[in-house]
């Protein structure tokens, strides 16, 4: 179960039907120009089960829509940050001047389970190297 507190009505999270990713939207009307920086509002707080963190990502419109970026890539909230005030944010980079209005769904969550991992130090991994960086080394 997930507690989830609204600092603005109008923005509710629907029921997921299709896929494992939820919407979430603007929770105020926000003009950027070009170059500009925001963290806009996503009106929501929310309490996760432990071992759990939700990780924020544009829509795949988003930028088709309004010519914005997310500048972290990806916003990670773990579940220590669920205060009454801890407000999530999704932070943009304009590429156009551009206007969101309240409601519009900008971005998307999921949840992931965090996985309990243990490090050890080694001179050998024991595998082949791939060779190259990205695209299997081509």
């Amino acid at each position: 179960m997930i507690k989830i507190k609204y600092h603005t009505e109008g923005i509710e999270i629907e029921k997921i039907t299709i896929g494992d990713w939820v919407d979430l939207r603007s929770a105020e009307d926000v003009s950027v120009n070009r170059g500009d920086y925001k963290l806009v509002s996503l009106g929501v707080s929310m309490k996760l089960p432990d071992g759990y963190e939700a990780h924020v990502v544009p829509r795949s419109s988003t930028f088709k829509n309004w010519g914005i970026l997310q500048t972290n890539s990806m916003g990670v909230i773990d579940n220590s940050y669920s205060g009454n005030g801890d407000i999530w944010k999704f932070p943009l980079y304009a590429t156009k001047d551009t206007e969101i209005k309240k409601g519009d769904r900008i971005c998307q969550f999921r949840i992931m389970k965090k996985a309990n991992m243990k490090f050890e130090t080694v001179e050998d991994l024991g595998e082949n190297n791939r060779g190259g960086f990205g695209s299997t080394g081509k």
